[in-house]
């Protein structure tokens, strides 16, 4: 059974930086990034395919925010900086089981993470 891993999620003051981390059980595809706020519907974020040069973003975080992978340790991290109030958001990682392009929608995923909390105070 695939597990996502996600970790580093808090509290901290605007203008502020977090590195969340999400540590898959198996190489996979492509992982991603998506945010969701009660009420809204779940966004993409970020995300990465096998390199690095292959990295996509939203349009609200970029400059901002910066996804990596370290593909020996089937993990991918989301460097956030100059955290704004309305990054605020339970924050899942998501992978494709087989292919390595990053998608936007949330449909093209097959697995998973619960999501963890980042709060951001203004």
């Amino acid at each position: 059974q695939v597990q996502l891993i996600e970790s580093g999620g808090g509290l901290v003051q605007a203008g502020g930086s977090l590195r969340l981390s999400c540590a898959a059980s198996e190489q996979l595809g492509a992982m991603a990034w998506f945010r969701q706020v009660p009420g809204k519907e779940r966004e993409f974020v970020g995300g990465s395919g096998y390199t690095e040069t292959n990295t996509v973003y939203t349009d609200s975080v970029k400059g901002r925010f910066t996804s990596s992978r370290d593909n020996a340790k089937n993990t991918v991290y989301l460097q956030m900086n100059d955290l704004k109030a309305e990054d605020t958001a339970v924050y899942l990682c998501a992978a494709r089981k087989w292919s390595y392009k990053v998608a936007t929608s949330e449909g093209e995923y097959d697995y998973w993470g619960q999501g963890t909390q980042v709060s951001v105070s203004s």
